[in-house]
């Protein structure tokens, strides 16, 4: 059953066919098979097509929901730094539709879930790489795309009071817990806007790296790049929303990028590891007390029961840095003495409403 405001499904069969019209009549692969592929958080599909022995990907991004351009222009700059992205075959922007390369099933989160240490050395290694690359050679690009603002960190932010702590958790915020929230928030961009600033993927994590060989990773759903912190794909990447390391392996591996960062000329010499660490915690917080905010949107606006399963998950992330920072210190009575005792029960009414 959906909440009672989840936006109506769209019109799949009728945009499909339009699709598989565009495919024929436009591109001439007559006679091509298309099977759903995969969908996303956002409104857009994708479809695996095969035509003439060989497979591509199709989005279907509805044109009143999603806009096919900034795909198209990300796209283009991301692979001028010689990282591993889809090209675009065909566009038709005014229906929403895109024929992509294809890179392939494999997404990292299933070869990582279960793997033994030394395929997670590659493939963590291998998505480092990759980013360091992106960082170094995406200079030019970086001016090219939008900048993460302190109005952008904040308005991400918002979400999390509006759809995690009232709509999720039904909780009614004091004076004194919204000011406690309006005062992190700012240390939080702030802490954001004070780091190099790079291109930023902006979901840059195991659900979006597919294995490549050669080539690994490819590099997927990248259209809502900006210019912003160096350390903010890097939370994306080792504080998973869908995968969970321990902190000891995790700071290990800030450690090992903060250096290489350095080696290559990204990162100023001047930034020790105690400096980036607190930079990349910080962030963090920024990016799940949004994300807590979008999973639990996707479920009361949006019908998508999924993501309710990896709250709990983003919610630990936050747990186990607001002790360590002085400056998170006025969420911690929040935190204990309300959403924790909340969050149980709210799980439980939400995930009973999805099975219904």
């Amino acid at each position: 059953m959906l909440p009672p405001d989840a936006v109506s499904p769209p019109a799949a069969d009728e945009r499909l066919a339009r699709l598989r019209q565009w495919l024929e009549s436009t591109l001439g692969m007559t006679g091509a098979d298309c099977a759903p592929a995969s969908a996303d958080a956002s409104f857009r599909r994708y479809f695996r097509v095969w035509h003439g022995g060989y497979t591509y990907v199709a989005m279907d991004a509805p044109p009143a929901r999603e806009d096919t351009r900034p795909f198209v222009k990300v796209a283009a700059l991301m692979a001028a730094t010689g990282v591993n992205v889809p090209k675009v075959i065909a566009e038709h922007p005014e229906d929403g539709f895109l024929l992509l390369t294809d890179l392939g099933t494999t997404q990292f989160q299933q070869v990582l879930t279960g793997a033994d240490e030394s395929t997670r050395d590659r493939l963590y290694r291998d998505a480092a790489v990759a980013l360091l690359q992106l960082q170094c050679r995406g200079q030019e690009a970086s001016l090219r795309v939008p900048a993460y603002s302190l109005a952008a960190l904040d308005r991400e932010m918002q979400l999390f009071p509006e759809w995690f702590l009232e709509r999720h958790l039904h909780l009614a915020l004091t004076a004194v817990e919204r000011e406690a929230l309006e005062l992190v928030f700012a240390r939080l961009a702030t802490a954001a806007l004070e780091q190099t600033q790079v291109f930023v993927h902006r979901d840059y994590h195991s659900r979006n790296l597919m294995v490549c060989e050669p080539g690994n990773p490819g590099i997927l759903d990248f259209q809502d790049a900006v210019r912003g912190a160096i350390t903010y794909d890097l939370v994306s990447l080792y504080k998973d929303c869908y995968l969970r390391w321990p902190r000891e392996q995790v700071v290990t591996w800030v450690e090992f990028y903060r250096a290489a960062a350095i080696d290559a000329l990204v990162l100023p010499a001047t930034v020790d590891g105690a400096t980036f660490l607190r930079h990349f915690d910080l962030m963090g917080v920024q990016r799940h007390l949004k994300v807590l905010g979008i999973f639990a949107r996707l479920w009361w606006r949006d019908g998508k029961s999924t993501y309710l399963h990896d709250l709990h998950r983003v919610l630990d992330y936050v747990l186990e840095v607001l002790p360590r920072y002085p400056e998170l210190q006025p969420l911690q009575p929040l935190f204990v003495e309300r959403v924790l005792p909340a969050f149980e029960s709210a799980q439980a009414r939400a995930l009973a409403a999805a099975r219904a």
